[in-house]
C-alpha cells in the first residue's frame, strides 16, 4: 500500500512538473520568439493579456501543486526502503523550488510592472516599457525552463529507480 502511494505521488509530481516545464518551454521556444517580431504596442498588449489570463485554476493546479507533490514524494521516501529514490526526489524539489522562486521573485514582479504601465495605447514610450521587460523576462524564463525540466528529469529517474526491486528483496 505504501509503495503504491509513493509511486502515485511521484507520478503526480512528475505530471505537474512536466506540465509547468512544458509551459515555460513553450514560451522559450515559441511564444517569446513570435512576440519578438511584433511592434512594441502589440507586444505589450499581448503580454498584458497573457499575464492577466494565466491566473486560472488549470495553471494553478500544476504550478502550485508541483512543489508540495514533489516534497511529499521526497518525504515518503525518507524511510530506509525508499532511500534509493530520495536523492532524485530531493533534487527535483530543489530544482523546481528554484523555478518557482524565479517565477515569484522575478517574473511576477516584471509582469506586475508591465500591467502598471497601463493601456498600451496611451503609453508615451512603449519601446522603453518593452525594453525594461522583455530581455530580463526572456532570460529568466530560460533559467526556470531549464530548472523545471531538470526537475522533471529527476522525477522520471526517481520513478525508474522506484520501479526497480531493491537488492534486499
Amino acid at each position: 500500500m505504501q509503495r503504491t502511494a509513493r509511486a502515485w505521488t511521484l507520478g503526480a509530481a512528475a505530471v505537474a512538473t512536466g506540465l509547468i516545464a512544458g509551459f515555460f518551454y513553450a514560451y522559450a521556444c515559441s511564444v517569446m520568439l513570435g512576440l519578438a517580431r511584433v511592434d512594441d504596442h502589440t507586444f505589450i498588449t499581448a503580454m498584458q493579456w497573457i499575464n492577466a489570463t494565466v491566473r486560472n485554476g488549470w495553471f494553478a493546479a500544476s504550478f502550485f501543486g508541483a512543489l508540495p507533490l514533489t516534497a511529499a514524494a521526497a518525504i515518503l521516501h525518507l524511510r530506509r526502503d525508499g532511500r534509493r529514490v530520495l536523492p532524485w526526489a530531493a533534487a527535483a524539489f530543489l530544482l523546481y523550488a528554484a523555478a518557482f522562486a524565479i517565477t515569484m521573485g522575478i517574473s511576477v514582479p516584471l509582469n506586475e510592472e508591465l500591467a502598471a504601465a497601463g493601456d498600451p495605447g496611451v503609453i508615451s514610450d512603449p519601446a522603453a516599457v518593452r525594453a525594461a521587460y522583455e530581455d530580463v523576462w526572456v532570460r529568466w524564463n530560460l533559467v526556470r525552463t531549464l530548472a523545471s525540466t531538470a526537475a522533471l528529469v529527476c522525477l522520471v529517474r526517481a520513478l525508474i529507480v522506484h520501479a526497480r526491486p531493491s537488492a534486499r528483496g
